[in-house]
């Protein structure tokens, strides 16, 4: 049966490579040492004709050999329509990309399993590891370390503490305002605002201080478990508020796009919940059966604040509308992964499109305003396709753990992949652009296409 699934995998990887030149405006594939759990995007650093510079936030989770690390590269992003067809297919699945340099390393105290940037400053990062608590990071202010077996933690520039028991995956920043919000398995939901502490975050740690060093405002905050027996120091901060209507481990959280006090959460326990800090802690809105099974991931909409994502190991995404959550019912259900859904994010760009990524190893587009319309005459949807699909990247060979689309350049995302369970270690990091007539509006695309018909039709008569 294994056998049957790797052939299967090869075969569908095989033929997404013959299709890359056709389907892709640009793509880079880095191999990792070391699986990431966490990939994303961090600020522009520069632009150039032809390409942009940019800071990319991943992880190492290792086998122990060397410590865990909190990664953060410089990613060369190449401009659309300037990829060569010939240079996109070209590259070696063993081999790490000219395009990914890593730039600092973080010994991070236990492993990375979720990373969030802070909208406001996306150079402060929150990290999700085997503890109960949440640890922000200034990359720039931190030293570079090297990361070889028996070398102490980087010291965090804050700790978030509030946890009972370990949070390791849920965690969201707030896009109005500096706060955290956290879920783990204590089934509570955790919000923290570091207001106080942004603009003292370089002065606590600088690169000149060593990194065990302690202060007289550090403290020490947890043991952490999962394997994880060093003690983690460093400034500490009380939770703003803890919530509770979970019955099972939180798995991920969300903040309403357009305010601070409202949030979302889903967990182990099937349920959606919906809250309002400004009407206590306890849950808004509660939908109990959002799916048939856990609920890994969700995603609020920044374009229609109205529309919430939610993922599940029932291999389903759906989408509900806020104004009609007490009907228990999604909008919509969108079947098109043969496993557990891990991760969903709408596009920064336009506000009926999503990803969505799944232990199948696909991550599938979606344009949920195509449901129910005439099928297109470009011959680019497949035409068994679910509905509202419309692109399927299938470069990753094993489940793809998390993916992000870059706000800067909005159809660019970056994606990654465990590939432990088919290579028996490592990771693959991809960076990709789908071609621009696949998403254009088909009047637009057509007209393009139609200028080049004399050229066509003239490489026939040769």
């Amino acid at each position: 049966m294994k056998g049957e699934k790797g052939r299967s995998v090869e075969e569908k990887y095989t033929q997404w490579k013959s299709l890359v030149p056709v389907l892709y405006d640009w793509l880079a594939n880095h191999n990792l040492v070391w699986p990431s759990l966490s990939c994303r995007w961090g600020p522009q650093l520069e632009q150039a004709t032809y390409k942009t510079r940019q800071r990319l936030y991943l992880s190492e989770q290792t086998d122990g050999s060397v410590p865990n690390t909190l990664v953060i590269a410089n990613c060369e992003v190449v401009k659309p329509r300037v990829a060569a067809a010939e240079h996109i297919s070209q590259f070696n699945e063993e081999a790490r990309s000219p395009f990914v340099k890593k730039y600092k390393t973080i010994i991070h105290p236990g492993e990375v399993n979720r990373i969030r940037e802070l909208p406001q400053n996306s150079k402060i990062v929150a990290t999700h590891t085997d503890s109960p608590d949440v640890l922000i990071w200034d990359v720039e202010a931190q030293p570079n370390r090297h990361a070889v077996l028996g070398a102490a933690d980087s010291r965090p520039d804050l700790i978030l503490t509030g946890h009972q028991e370990n949070a390791e995956f849920a965690l969201a920043m707030c896009p109005t305002e500096p706060f955290v919000l956290s879920g783990g398995k204590d089934k509570s939901v955790v919000l923290w605002s570091i207001q106080d502490h942004i603009s003292t975050l370089a002065k606590e740690q600088g690169p000149t201080k060593s990194p065990g060093s302690t202060s007289t405002s550090t403290k020490h905050a947890s043991k952490g478990g999962g394997g994880n027996d060093n003690h983690v120091e460093g400034p500490s901060v009380e939770a703003r508020g803890i919530y509770l209507g979970h019955e099972d481990t939180v798995e991920d959280v969300q903040f309403c796009p357009s305010s601070a006090q409202e949030f979302c959460s889903v967990g182990d326990d099937s349920c959606l919940i919906l809250w309002d800090a400004r009407a206590g802690s306890t849950p808004a809105i509660k939908v109990e059966k959002a799916h048939n099974a856990d609920i890994h991931c969700v995603d609020w909409n920044r374009h229609d604040v109205n529309l919430i994502l939610t993922g599940s190991a029932d291999n389903t995404i759906h989408m509900f509308d806020r104004r009609n959550l007490s009907s228990g019912s999604p909008v919509h259900k969108f079947v098109g992964h043969s496993a557990a859904v891990l991760c969903v994010q709408w596009s920064p760009d336009k506000s009926s499109v999503f990803g969505s990524s799944a232990e199948d190893g696909i991550l599938n587009i979606w344009d949920h305003e195509k449901i129910g319309k005439r099928q297109d005459t470009t011959g680019l949807k497949a035409p068994n396709a679910p509905p509202g699909l419309f692109f399927q990247h299938a470069g990753h060979r094993d489940k793809v753990v998390d993916f992000h689309w870059n706000t800067s350049d909005p159809w660019t995302i970056v994606s990654v992949s465990d590939d432990c369970e088919s290579t028996n270690g490592g990771g693959t990091l991809q960076i990709w652009r789908m071609i621009d007539l696949i998403y254009r509006p088909v009047d637009e695309v057509l007209a393009e296409l139609d200028k080049f018909k004399p050229h066509i039709l003239g490489c026939e008569q040769n």
